[in-house]
Parts: structure tokens; C-alpha cells; sequence
């Protein structure tokens, strides 16, 4: 029988303006007076960060803003929000924006006060000590880093994307509120939405996955199927906008304490390369790894193909599969993800590379089915060369 350990430290508060109730839960808290908020330019020019900031000096905490985040976060980033941090002495991390501010924090959080770089922590040099704590405010329905234990970092100079990963990198506190996903675009639910669906997918598939991350990871699935294609067609929906931020932190603990797998692997190569937004580098090979995949387990991602609504309960495993490969092919399209060979960089004589980074990507072996080099560079082509 299968052994497995679960844990969630993280206190969560959902609901619509909850945000604005952040100084009273700091001070329940008790995380100390001074503050390094940190998000990226497009959170702060869509006002999102300038209230909670206001709200929080007004009740006398001292707040440093550090918003050098790119798309796909770098350790360089990380570094100079670390002197910021040690430079204003900053008592905890307050991560307003989506999954590059929250896993930004995050390290700044680690490397702030102890020093080193992410790949020390990646690479096992430096243990994961004497954290800030952090507190995650997410403003898109995607990566729900807001309760894991993970962050993933851009090695600048190899264009490696590192995960840094331990128990106390869980955020002390998440506050989710659908207020803030408004007015996120079309392109970036979409993008992050796909992101979600895949942390339940590989969250429930993978090698390591327990009985807990798949019940998480099944409901995570039906809500972002329901949900997605109405927050995307109409960012104002809050009904839409609440499930999807439930489906997204119900994904975050379904892979949270299990891991991903081959499809983020390429896409994490992928983005560490040409700098790809990462949800649309998952949407773009979910389905070929699903194919790939069902080989070695039908009866499992028959199941999947349940859950979304691609299947009836009927149909024989075989033509489930089926329809999950279609169904996701079909639910991806409507959502305007753009194909591999549309997207800017992208060139097929990096190939060989983009495989070696996911090969050597830390969750190649959690992947349900056993994956080769070979098998990387054929689920690539077949990518690449869909119509």
C-alpha cells in the first residue's frame, strides 16, 4: 500500500474585498512593522497595489515597494528585491500579482534574510532557514502559489528554471479576492486558467500523487472547464472569477504536495528560453502529453476525461481517452491559445535544447509514464507541426 505525507500551513481568507481587511490579519499575525511589497509593473498600473499600500501605512507599517519582476521571474530579480529587503530591513513579504510576483517573493523571502542565491537553494548548497514570513495576494487564477511550496526561478545567465522547493517556502497567510481578477485581460485568464487546469491534471496523474491531491485535483478540473470559458468571455463575472480562484488554490494543494509533470517540464524549458508566458506554454502541450500519457494508464485519464465533462460515464476507457485528447485540443482553441510555431523565438533548430532543459527539468520523473529524450522531441514535433 501507498505511504504519503500531506500538509498545508497556510491560513486562507476568500472572499470578495478581502483584501482590504489585510492590515487587520498582518496584525493578527504579528509579522512585524516593516513590509517589502512586491508585485510587477502591470499589477501596480491597473491600481491594484496602490489601496493595499495606502490601507497599510495607514495603520503605521513601514512599506518598501520592489517591482522589478519580469514575466517568468529571474534570480536576478530575486537578488536585488533581497538587498531591498535587507536594506530596509524588512520584517515579512507581502506578494501582490500573479505566479512571477508570488514565487518573486517568495525567494526574496529565503534569500533576504539568509543570503546566498536561488540556485544555492535549488541545487542543495544552502538549507531553507529562517524565512520572512509571507504573505501571497494573488490577483490571477493560475499558479496557486499562494499555498504551495514552491517557486520557480530563471536562471539569468543558463536560461535553466529552477524550483525551489521546501515546506516553509508555504506562504503564512493567502487572501483571495475576486475583486482583484476583474479586470485581468482575456489572454492572461485564459493563459492562467490553462496553467490551473494543468497543476490538477499532473497533480492527480503523476508518479507521486496521494488520495488527497486527487480529490483536490477532480474538483479543481470540473470548476475550471465550468468556469474558464465564462471569465474569459466576461472578466467581470465574480461568480466566474471566484471558482476560478477556488479551482486555482484547490489545484496549488492538489500538486502542492505531489508534483507536475512532462507538460510543464517542456514548458518550463520553454519559458526559459524565449521567455513564453508559462500557461500558454502548458495549454499548448497538454494535449499531446495527454496522449502520450493515457498509454500507460487509460483508466486514469478516462476518469479525467469525467471529470471535465469530455465523456460520458458510458464510454468505454479507449474512446474516453479520446475525447479528454480532443475535448482539451477543442477547450484550449476557444480559449485563443496561439500554436507552438506562432509564437515569437521559436525555432526549430532549438530543439535539442528546449529537450535537454526538460529532461533534466527535477519532475521529468514524476511524470506518470517514463519519458525519454526522444519521447520529448516527438511530443515537441508533434506540437510544432499540428495544424
Amino acid at each position: 500500500m501507498k505511504s504519503y505525507s500531506y500538509h498545508c500551513a497556510t491560513q486562507i481568507e476568500m472572499g470578495m474585498g478581502k483584501a482590504k481587511q489585510l492590515p487587520e490579519m498582518l496584525e493578527s499575525l504579528q509579522v512585524g512593522s516593516s513590509i517589502l511589497l512586491v508585485s510587477d509593473p502591470g499589477v501596480i498600473r491597473a491600481r491594484l497595489v496602490s489601496p493595499i499600500q495606502t490601507a497599510l501605512e495607514a495603520v503605521g507599517y513601514r512599506v518598501s515597494l520592489f517591482d522589478s519582476i519580469a514575466q517568468n521571474p529571474r534570480d536576478t530579480d530575486c537578488l536585488a528585491g533581497a538587498v531591498q529587503f535587507r536594506d530596509v530591513n524588512a520584517d515579512a513579504v507581502v506578494a501582490i500579482g500573479g505566479g512571477s510576483a508570488m514565487d518573486t517573493g517568495k525567494t526574496i523571502a529565503l534569500c533576504g534574510p539568509n543570503g546566498g542565491t536561488p540556485s544555492d537553494y535549488a541545487d542543495g548548497r544552502r538549507s531553507y532557514t529562517h524565512i520572512a514570513p509571507i504573505i501571497c495576494v494573488p490577483t490571477t487564477a493560475g499558479t496557486g502559489s499562494e499555498v504551495t511550496r514552491s517557486a520557480v526561478i530563471t536562471e539569468a545567465a543558463t536560461h535553466r528554471k529552477m524550483t525551489l522547493k521546501h515546506a516553509s517556502l508555504r506562504p503564512t497567510l493567502a487572501v483571495l479576492d475576486p475583486e482583484l481578477a476583474l479586470s485581468v485581460p482575456p489572454a492572461v485568464t485564459a493563459a492562467t486558467g490553462v496553467d490551473a487546469l494543468v497543476h490538477a491534471i499532473e497533480g492527480y496523474t503523476c508518479k507521486v500523487t496521494n488520495t488527497i491531491s486527487q480529490a483536490l485535483g477532480a474538483r479543481a478540473m470540473q470548476s475550471i472547464v465550468s468556469a474558464l470559458p465564462i471569465a474569459f468571455r466576461d472578466g467581470q463575472n465574480e461568480t466566474a472569477r471566484q471558482e476560478m480562484l477556488e479551482a486555482s488554490l484547490l489545484a496549488g494543494l492538489c500538486f502542492g504536495s505531489a508534483d507536475v509533470a512532462a507538460v510543464h517540464c517542456l514548458a518550463e524549458a520553454l519559458g526559459g528560453l524565449y521567455d513564453t508566458p508559462h500557461g500558454v506554454a502548458n495549454a499548448i502541450f497538454l494535449p499531446y502529453v495527454l496522449r502520450f500519457n493515457a498509454a500507460e494508464n487509460k483508466q486514469m485519464h478516462a476518469a479525467l476525461a469525467h471529470y471535465m465533462g469530455f465523456a460520458k460515464e458510458s464510454d468505454m476507457d479507449e474512446m474516453a481517452v479520446e475525447k479528454l485528447v480532443e475535448g482539451i485540443a477543442t477547450f484550449t482553441e476557444e480559449l485563443q491559445i496561439p500554436k507552438l510555431k506562432d509564437l515569437p523565438g521559436v525555432r526549430e533548430e532549438d530543439f535539442p535544447r528546449i529537450v535537454e532543459l526538460a529532461v533534466h527539468n527535477s519532475s521529468t520523473p514524476s511524470n506518470v509514464r517514463s519519458v525519454t529524450a526522444a519521447d520529448y522531441l516527438h511530443i515537441l514535433e508533434q506540437a510544432y507541426y499540428s495544424n
